[in-house]
C-alpha cells in the first residue's frame, strides 16, 4: 500500500494529501513519528520515495497523468501558480506561521519552535488574514475558481492552509461570503474527506470544520 507520512496541521502536508486525493490514488496517511524531519513523504507502491511537496507533485503528475493538477491552458495554468506561490510563500508566513503555529503543537506542523502562544503574533495573523479572504473572494467570484473555472493546484493550496486555520475557528466567514462560497465547494470534494476527519488529541476543532456549510 502507498504511504503518505505527515503532520496533521502542516499546510504542505494537507496540500500533499489533497494532491493524492484528486488523483484518485489509493494512499495510507501514517502521521510522522518525529516532526523535525522533513515532511510530507510519500512512499509508492515500488519502493520510490518522494519526500517534499514539490517532489510529490512531480512524481504524481509524472506517474498518474489522468486527472491533471495544472490546468492545459498557459495563461490559467501561470495563474494556478501564482496561487500555490502565494499560498505556499506570503500566505504562510503572514498568516499560518502566525496563528496556526502560535495555537497548535509542533509535532502536528512541524514548527521550528515550541512555545506558549504569543497573543501579538496571532493578532497581526489575524489582520492579514483578512486581507487574504477579500482577495481569495474577488478572484473567486470573477473566475469561478481562483485561477480558472476548473479547480486547480492553486485552488488545493490555498485550501490547504485555510482548512488548518478553520480547524480553530480562526476564519471569519461570514464577513467574506464569497471566499466562503468557494472553500464549501473545496471542502465538499472527495479530496477534502480525510483532512475533514482530522482530530488533534486533546484540541478538537470548532463544531463547523467537518461540515459541508456554515
Amino acid at each position: 500500500m502507498r504511504r503518505l507520512i505527515h503532520l496533521m496541521l502542516s499546510p504542505s502536508c494537507r496540500l500533499a494529501r489533497l494532491m493524492v486525493g484528486e488523483k484518485r490514488v489509493a494512499c495510507d496517511p501514517v502521521m510522522a513519528e518525529d516532526a523535525r524531519n522533513p515532511m510530507p513523504v510519500l512512499v509508492d507502491m515500488d519502493g520510490t520515495r518522494a519526500e517534499g511537496v514539490w517532489a510529490i507533485l512531480d512524481h504524481l503528475e509524472t506517474n498518474y497523468p489522468d486527472r491533471p493538477l495544472a490546468p492545459a491552458d498557459d495563461a490559467a495554468r501561470r495563474g494556478a501558480l501564482r496561487w500555490v506561490d502565494w499560498a505556499m510563500g506570503p500566505f504562510h508566513e503572514q498568516v499560518t506561521q502566525r496563528i496556526v503555529y502560535e495555537k497548535a503543537g509542533q509535532r502536528f506542523t512541524g514548527a521550528a519552535f515550541s512555545r506558549a502562544p504569543d497573543m501579538n503574533t496571532i493578532r497581526a495573523g489575524r489582520e492579514e488574514l483578512k486581507v487574504a479572504l477579500a482577495a481569495i473572494g474577488r478572484a473567486a467570484e470573477t473566475n469561478g475558481n481562483l485561477a480558472c473555472r476548473e479547480t486547480t493546484l492553486g485552488d488545493l493550496a490555498v485550501a490547504a492552509h485555510l482548512s488548518a486555520l478553520d480547524y480553530f475557528g480562526e476564519v471569519p466567514w461570514s464577513d467574506y461570503p464569497a471566499a466562503s462560497e468557494w472553500y464549501v465547494r473545496m471542502k465538499s470534494r472527495p479530496a477534502f474527506r480525510s483532512i475533514l476527519s482530522d482530530r488533534v488529541p486533546g484540541q478538537p476543532p470548532v463544531a463547523h470544520y467537518a461540515e459541508l456549510d456554515f
